[in-house]
């Protein structure tokens, strides 16, 4: 038989796999996070008819004749270009700017994606969307987050609590009016907590005469008597710098003795209430910050990206989920914006990389290709045809 008819049945067969890979480029155009494929041809094995000659006294050397056997595909290549960007105003939507791949659990099996519209199911816990692949991350402990330990499921349950803090530390900053009226009383108040989170208020009463300043405390239960106040002349408070009322040190150091300026108060406690999540958003490092009843915001978990050394070597397992293989590499998983891994955008998704006007140049070439391929059939039938006729 003759070879080229082979050799156009394998160019059928390469030119519809290009088909093939298009078709489900052009067919994913508006799949997030999805990377398009590129189909490689290579030849196949050639015929050696005559082998190559070496240059002799009086003769040159001659080149070695081969026939060409046809055609196959050597491989479909993904492309990770990044796509677009598609602003959806969702907080649980992620797009990652750059390399980089999230990193999901479906059962015992660990995927990587680039599609980042997430989600959460009825117990609190991060999916994507249509698989139930729950998304992997480090979860915080005290609003601390540790990304040195292995990754687990990221979860956002409802009625998680922020314990109470028991204030230990306040702080006044500001001016008494040196020069003010003997008599005038100054009430600042801040409210500070015990280890149950029960508010109780801390009162510091400032009270000038005719010597000067003087400051008395109470919070209820415990009292500091009234403590004169010492400044300088350059106005800085010498003493006291600082007072204990129930447990609670009061640093009054930055306070000021300066004349014509009234601008003593209460800045800043450390202790806080006990409260519940109210909301939640997603920062660009990938961190869940959680907003509380109690008015605090906390860290609860952070969502990880892995990367690979070889990512073209990845399997797509579909569900826009890839999974690695032997030629991949190990996966290097770490935080956002760190290693070869890219930083995150919120509210965003990163939709197809599919061009499509070269997806439907390529749909161009591969019908031409497989048009004469199987001319290339017809005329080899032709001429088995003719060769069939010399006996009649």
């Amino acid at each position: 038989m003759l070879r080229s008819l082979f050799a156009g049945i394998s160019g059928l067969r390469s030119h519809q796999t290009m088909l093939d890979v298009t078709g489900n480029n052009i067919a994913n155009v508006n799949t997030t996070g999805f990377k398009s494929s590129q189909v490689v041809f290579q030849d196949t094995l050639s015929q050696l008819l005559t082998g190559a000659g070496g240059a002799q006294d009086g003769v040159g050397g001659t080149n070695p004749a081969q026939i060409g056997l046809g055609v196959r595909v050597a491989g479909v290549t993904t492309n990770f270009t990044q796509g677009a960007s598609q602003m959806t105003g969702r907080s649980t939507d992620m797009m990652i700017q750059g390399d980089g791949f999230f990193v999901v659990r479906k059962g015992a099996e660990t995927y990587y994606t680039r599609a980042g519209s997430f989600d959460f199911d009825s117990t609190g816990q991060m999916v994507l969307p249509g698989e139930g692949a729950l998304v992997q991350g480090w979860m915080a402990v005290n609003g601390v987050i540790d990304t040195t330990g292995p990754v687990t499921d990221l979860s956002v349950p409802a009625g998680t609590v922020m314990p109470a803090v028991a204030s230990t530390s306040a702080t006044y900053r500001g001016n008494l009016d040196s020069a003010a009226a003997d008599g005038t009383v100054l009430h600042r108040t801040i409210e500070v907590y015990d280890t149950t989170g029960t508010a109780r208020t801390l009162d510091l009463t400032f009270t000038k005469s005719a010597t000067g300043w003087a400051v008395e405390a109470t919070d209820g239960a415990a009292t500091v008597a009234s403590t004169a106040m010492v400044f300088d002349a350059a106005g800085a408070l010498t003493s006291p710098t600082s007072l204990t009322v129930g447990g609670v040190a009061v640093d009054l150091s930055t306070v000021t003795g300066f004349a014509g300026l009234d601008t003593i108060k209460a800045d800043s406690q450390d202790g806080q209430a006990a409260g519940t999540l109210q909301s939640f958003t997603l920062g660009a490092d990938g961190t869940i910050m959680g907003s509380f009843s109690n008015g605090m915001k906390q860290a609860i978990g952070r969502i990880a990206l892995s990367s690979f050394t070889n990512p073209a070597g990845l399997e797509k397992a579909g569900g826009s989920l890839f999974r690695t293989t032997v030629n991949s590499g190990e996966p290097a998983v770490g935080t956002a914006g760190t290693g070869a891994r890219g930083t995150l955008a919120g509210g965003a998704l990163e939709m197809s990389n599919v061009d499509l006007s070269s997806e439907f140049t390529s749909l161009i070439v591969a019908q031409r290709g497989f048009q004469a391929n199987s001319r290339v059939i017809t005329t080899s039938d032709e001429v088995l045809q003719e060769l069939v006729n010399l006996k009649r």
